[in-house]
């Protein structure tokens, strides 16, 4: 008997799950894809509710989570329907909540694009998403509180997604530059009085230990302080 042979019981049961998973994304997409126009190019398709992206996964949730943000970048990025691509990356943090895939494209890929609408649907995704698990999901506000103030030049919008973040987020390993976020965006808009009281609380709130930390923050609040003698 040849290799090409060999009866179908010999092939490998994850290779009959990994060919079942890709046959189960292809078949729901076609059926909820509309096609484009003529031109060849491929609207994203309205995304399915998250018990039927579940029903095609074949229990394989955690893989299809990844697959979904991955099989999004086909589509043209420079030109895609917010709230679709939203509804898909929706289920699939649905699918595996503790993925990271799907925030990832929304913060990096999305939320990144020349249309300032579409940005700002992604930046409010991505801060919705947050506020269901902060301790995990608080590098991809970060990031959105940058694009806020950096892409959009929205510094009321940045500093909100920074108070969040600095009144939201309680896990140890969080850097300090993410709980000063908001002191630095106050002292952008001219805000210091505002960003001397949050720095103070900050620094009588305990929850900075490191000495180190608490030295610079008490020189950047005396710097402030200086500011307005």
């Amino acid at each position: 008997m040849t290799r090409d042979e060999r009866p179908l019981s010999a092939v490998p049961a994850w290779l009959w799950s990994a060919l079942a998973l890709a046959l189960a994304v292809q078949v729901l997409w076609q059926a909820t894809g509309p096609r484009g126009p003529a031109s060849g190019s491929v609207a994203v398709p309205a995304a399915p509710s998250a018990a039927a992206l579940r029903l095609a996964a074949l229990g394989e949730t955690a893989a299809v989570a990844r697959l979904v943000p991955l099989h999004l970048q086909s589509f043209d990025v420079a030109r895609y329907d917010a709230a679709r691509v939203i509804g898909w990356l929706d289920a699939a943090l649905a699918l595996d909540p503790r993925s990271t895939y799907p925030l990832f494209s929304a913060a990096r890929v999305y939320a990144e694009t020349p249309d300032p609408a579409s940005s700002r649907a992604m930046l409010e995704f991505i801060h919705r998403k947050f506020l269901e698990d902060p301790d995990r999901r608080w590098p991809w506000l970060a990031h959105a509180a940058l694009l806020a103030k950096h892409r959009l030049g929205d510094l009321p919008l940045a500093r909100r997604y920074a108070a969040d973040l600095q009144r939201r987020v309680t896990a140890s390993d969080v850097p300090l530059w993410v709980t000063q976020m908001e002191i630095f965006i106050l002292e952008d808009m001219n805000e210091v009085d505002a960003a001397k009281v949050l720095l103070g609380g900050l620094l009588e709130s305990g929850r900075i230990r490191d000495p180190a930390e608490v030295r610079f923050l008490r020189e950047r609040l005396e710097a402030l302080e200086a500011r307005t003698r």
